[in-house]
């Protein structure tokens, strides 16, 4: 096929490379670049559910009475819907990404990518049904940890397969912060002012949520910086040029590990519910629990999004290099100084038909 009359023939290199009839440019260069490693983020996902997975069971097993139990089951449940919710995502994602290979085909990625995300819901619920004690609480954070795979792994139906990695990649590492940090805790509980009184405990408290949540946002911006850094540079060396790596796709991956924090706790107001009122109906101390955690949760949420979104952001502007002047490209290098006509002065030459320079 021929662009113009007596033009140079277009021929895509292999069948993965689709070239645009209007102007014949190879459009596989147009897409986003593919996620690297994403089967090492699934292997990563699915150990982190594993583990949280392994410690509410440890929990719940320790407890000695009942209420007790259904208390600890509630204050779990966010790390395994977290857990479960992120799991879903990366493996959606290494599953899906060979089909993008093959071409543009949307439709089947974000098929290939639910069912991907359903497998890991049903293997999450049947493990928990197993190893866990049988009762109401244990089939709410069954059936609540499914749909979370589920919703995970459409979200990994996405098209812009780097940014959905660059996401998991950095809720991992918001998520092992997190744990990382109770290390930490009380420490600055100390640093912070924390008393006998209950008002000092209180703003104590407030404050090292705060830190927390500040590190947790600075660390993931900079996990979605890096990771979407090396997903360009690997299309570089590949021959596209990461058309799909701009400023909102830093922008979006920065936010996500944020965005999916606030998700597992809608997942949680509804899937979860029954769980809730039952953890907070033990006594009043209870209720106030679960509303401050909650309400932390948010918090917490809220502030990784913006502080993430904000630390890519600048990051990415910090890489970013002003575009040549095209009329200094196009003119050269000028060479100033004295001439037999006199000293050289600034500004463009007139052109002169006798070959000379008008000044």
């Amino acid at each position: 096929m021929s662009n113009q009359p007596g033009g140079p023939t277009v021929v895509p290199a292999d069948r993965s490379q689709s070239v645009d009839p209007a102007d014949g440019v190879d459009t596989s260069a147009r897409r986003p670049p593919h996620a690297p490693g994403s089967l090492g983020l699934a292997i990563l996902a699915v150990g982190w559910l594993a583990a949280m997975l392994w410690s509410t069971r440890e929990a719940i097993n320790s407890a000695t009475a009942g209420v007790t139990a259904v208390s600890l089951s509630a204050f779990a449940l966010p790390g395994v819907i977290s857990a479960a919710l992120v799991a879903g995502a990366a493996v959606g994602l290494a599953v899906a990404e060979p089909v993008s290979r093959r071409g543009d085909r949307s439709t089947l990625r974000f098929a290939v990518a639910i069912g991907a995300g359903l497998v890991v819901g049903l293997a999450t619920a049947l493990t928990i049904d197993l190893s866990y004690v049988g009762n109401t609480t244990t089939r709410t954070i069954a059936g609540t940890a499914a749909a979370a795979a589920v919703i995970g792994g459409a979200l990994a139906g996405s098209r812009s397969g780097a940014v959905v990695g660059a996401v998991v990649s950095a809720a991992l590492g918001t998520l092992a912060f997190v744990v990382a940090f109770s290390v930490a805790r009380d420490p600055l509980f100390d640093l912070f002012g924390a008393g006998d009184s209950q008002q000092s405990l209180v703003t104590a408290a407030t404050w090292v949520s705060r830190t927390e949540s500040l590190l947790a946002g600075l660390l993931a911006g900079g996990l979605a910086f890096g990771y979407l850094t090396w997903a360009r540079r690997r299309a570089a060396r590949r021959g596209t040029d990461g058309a799909g790596l701009r400023w909102p796709a830093y922008l979006v991956a920065g936010a996500g590990p944020g965005l999916l924090l606030l998700l597992a706790e809608v997942i949680i107001r509804v899937g979860g519910r029954s769980l809730i009122d039952l953890a907070a109906a033990l006594s009043e101390a209870d209720a106030i629990a679960q509303t401050s955690l909650g309400t932390s949760r948010v918090d917490n949420g809220i502030w990784v999004l913006f502080v993430g979104a904000l630390t890519a952001m600048i990051v990415f502007g910090r890489t970013l290099t002003p575009a040549p002047d095209p009329d200094e490209a196009e003119s050269g290098p000028t060479e100033s100084g004295p001439t037999e006509s006199g000293p050289a002065e600034s500004g463009p030459a007139e052109p002169n038909p006798t070959g000379g320079d008008l000044r």
